[in-house]
């Protein structure tokens, strides 16, 4: 289903950047530009063509590994996503395991203390997270640990006095290739505030999902067996119980990395992170079409691969379930 899952999304994505009001040459040359230089232009990039003569002409490109050329820079798109994609995976995967290491945990805690004080404690928590804007949360965040403490930056990947070469994109693995410390520590804190914020709403979806999921599990009669042998409470929770109401917490992993790559516009404007939500909404600003199609499309793609990734993974999680094979 992965291919014509992206030749659906690439024709909803044609069709829909198309609808948006405004020329791309009158974003280009300006409010002033007389109407011969916009039509002009506009026949130079093509726009005068049928939609779909544009759309197989995008196609065609596509499968020859080309994104298109920005009409902004007129550099090939290939070329320039790359940084805003590697920003933007970074910032999504450390909100990711902030997610999973409180989430989960919350979730198993509250399970393990059903209908206690500890369990309510622990779902209004949830709520809360659930409920609260990621854009409040990272004012939040900036006035106190940035303005009143002076704890940690409020905006940027890093401090741009640094002198720091990029080899991967990946701050975090270029700065440990590179055996740069303080480039590691200084990428750390400024990724922390933004990560919190992103993370907070899939961390209680997870700690909600984790709890009825492990609840289920908790009844189980080998769970109660092992109980009765005396097994400890640390190990039947993180052997026994966690691994068989996995699944349904691997589910919600994966929808939730992919919202967090498409979803973190908000909190890479905040925190001014050079990710390819800022990318895209440049480019909507200017009617860039080629950037806005090819951004949502690679997004579109990574999180496809990563719903891929966690169905397979459901095999190798529970040996029960087999692909190809009745």
């Amino acid at each position: 289903m992965l291919i014509p899952v992206l030749i659906g999304m690439s024709f909803i994505t044609f069709s829909i950047v198309h609808a948006i009001p405004g020329s791309p040459a009158q974003a280009i040359l300006g409010e002033k530009a007389s109407p011969e230089a916009i039509k002009q232009l506009e026949q130079q990039m093509g726009l005068n063509d049928p939609l779909y003569l544009q759309y197989f002409r995008y196609m065609g490109d596509l499968l020859h590994g080309d994104l298109g050329t920005s009409i902004k820079t007129g550099r090939p798109i290939l070329e320039e996503i790359g940084p805003y994609l590697a920003a933007t995976m970074e910032l999504a995967l450390a909100a990711m395991l902030v997610a999973i290491f409180f989430g989960v945990n919350l979730g198993i805690f509250s399970a393990w203390r059903h209908n206690t004080a500890v369990d309510y404690s622990s779902m209004v928590i949830a709520l809360i997270g659930v409920s609260m804007p990621v854009f409040w949360l990272g004012l939040v965040e900036q006035w106190i640990f940035a303005q009143e403490l002076g704890w940690l930056p409020s905006n940027g990947r890093m401090d741009p006095r640094m002198f720091f070469e990029p080899i991967t994109q990946f701050v975090f693995i270029d700065a440990l290739i590179q055996g740069d410390f303080d480039a590691f520590m200084d990428a750390f804190n400024h990724i922390l505030l933004p990560a919190v914020a992103l993370g907070t709403i899939p961390m209680a979806i997870v700690a909600r999902m984790t709890r009825s999921s492990m609840l289920e599990v908790l009844r189980s009669d080998y769970i109660r067996t092992a109980r009765a042998k005396g097994v400890g409470d640390a190990l039947i929770i993180y052997k026994h119980a966690l691994k068989n109401a996995f699944i349904p917490i691997l589910t919600v992993f994966g929808l939730q990395m992919g919202l967090l790559l498409g979803g973190a516009v908000l909190t890479e404007t905040i925190f001014s992170w050079p990710g390819v939500g800022r990318y895209l909404y440049e480019a909507i600003s200017t009617r860039d079409y080629p950037v806005i199609q090819s951004g949502i499309l690679v997004v579109a793609t990574i999180f496809v691969v990563i719903n891929l990734i966690v169905d397979l993974m459901y095999a190798w999680i529970d040996p029960r379930i087999q692909y190809g094979k009745e």
